[in-house]
């Protein structure tokens, strides 16, 4: 974030990735929405984006090209910002996503640290896409179970940012690659003597997410998680292990991770209910002791 004058501040963040789905064109979608996603977090507006491509253009036709940069659009335009150009190179495995700028008030700016002992933690998206992704790839899943998905990962978190300083959330993150876990430690860590608890029992999954995580169908990601978490994270002795496989599952354009004063924070969810949307009050924040786990996962 950079601050222009004392009612305005820019905020720039970048993020592209390989392919999730076959189809080029809701590819552009996702990518594009995860680009998105950091902006909203913070409680800015997107105004403009740049695309970023990595091509193989002895392998794939151009076609594909046209079809994810005009799903990458699609989603820019959803968001109110302006394409304004980007950059191409040939590279062996296709990448795609988008530089973004957004702008925010720099009173009403969200960051990840901030949560205080007392407050409620509210998740918008459903957990899942990187154990879903997995079933898709090897053919494990069902029409439903993968258009659920894709429909989640091209959802715009616009609604939700926008709502955040409406309701004086503390602390905000998007929930990406580190998962569930990840994302909230860092948050925990950033707030400073708290830590915060999950209620393994209404994390909202997506369809078939337990299934799948139960069978084995997991990511590398999802180990690299749990591994670089450590001590960080405390799991209950209850919890079943295909949860825990949920908590560090890596997310693409997952749902806000939102930090409120536990009186405000059933306003928001009920605001987010009437745009359509799926929020569930996940966790509390607590006051952490000394040397103790930043995230714990309970019953």
């Amino acid at each position: 974030m950079y601050r222009l004058r004392a009612d305005l501040a820019i905020v720039n963040t970048v993020d592209f990735f390989a392919p999730i789905v076959d189809d080029p064109f809701e590819f552009g979608q996702i990518a594009a929405a995860n680009s998105l996603s950091d902006v909203y977090a913070m409680g800015g507006r997107p105004l403009t984006v740049m695309n970023i491509v990595g091509f193989p253009s002895t392998t794939l036709s151009v076609d594909v090209l046209t079809e994810i940069l005009r799903g990458g659009a699609e989603r820019a335009a959803a968001a109110g910002a302006v394409l304004v150009g980007g950059h191409t190179v040939e590279d062996k495995e296709l990448k795609y996503g988008m530089a973004v700028t957004g702008q925010v008030h720099p009173k009403r700016v969200v960051k990840n640290g901030g949560a205080r002992a007392g407050d409620v933690l509210v998740l918008t998206k459903a957990l899942g896409t990187g154990i879903v992704a997995t079933g898709i790839k090897r053919g494990a899943t069902d029409e439903h179970e993968e258009q659920v998905a894709t429909a989640s990962m091209v959802a715009l978190n616009d609604i939700a940012g926008a709502a955040l300083s409406r309701y004086k959330a503390r602390a905000c993150t998007d929930v990406t690659g580190f998962g569930l876990a990840g994302h909230g430690a860092e948050m925990a860590a950033a707030s400073k003597d708290v830590r915060l608890v999950l209620e393994a029992e209404v994390l909202p999954l997506l369809p078939g997410t337990a299934r799948l995580a139960e069978a084995g169908f997991l990511t590398g990601g999802g180990g690299k998680n749990r591994e670089f978490l450590g001590r960080k994270l405390s799991i209950a002795k209850g919890i079943e292990s295909t949860t825990a496989e949920v908590l560090v599952d890596p997310q693409t354009s997952g749902g806000l991770l939102v930090s409120l004063p536990a009186r405000r924070a059933p306003g928001y969810v009920e605001a987010l209910h009437r745009h359509g949307l799926r929020p569930a009050i996940v966790g509390r924040v607590v006051s952490r002791p000394p040397r103790s786990p930043v995230l714990v996962a309970a019953e």
